[in-house]
């Protein structure tokens, strides 16, 4: 891209508000939650296809994210 890190990250959280690394954050878990609700995947299918390498670092940035974990999020998006 011809920018060094430091110069993309600034321009990145420019655009969006966050930075590269939050912005990720929030992605993944916005698709795992979609995946809770709309599959029957298992919790740990679920965090490694968002690209979480253990289902216990995946349910504690879900549950920091959201405020529950993952399993009550499917349950009460069921609701």
């Amino acid at each position: 891209m011809g920018l060094s890190r430091a110069t993309l990250a600034r321009r990145f959280t420019a655009l969006t508000g966050h930075s590269p690394m939050a912005y990720l954050t929030w992605w993944r878990l916005t698709t795992a939650a979609r995946l809770l609700q709309d599959t029957e995947l298992p919790l740990p299918s679920i965090a490694g296809k968002v690209g979480y390498g253990s289902p216990f670092a995946f349910s504690h940035a879900f549950k920091r994210q959201f405020g529950v974990a993952p399993g009550s999020y499917r349950l009460g998006s069921r609701s």
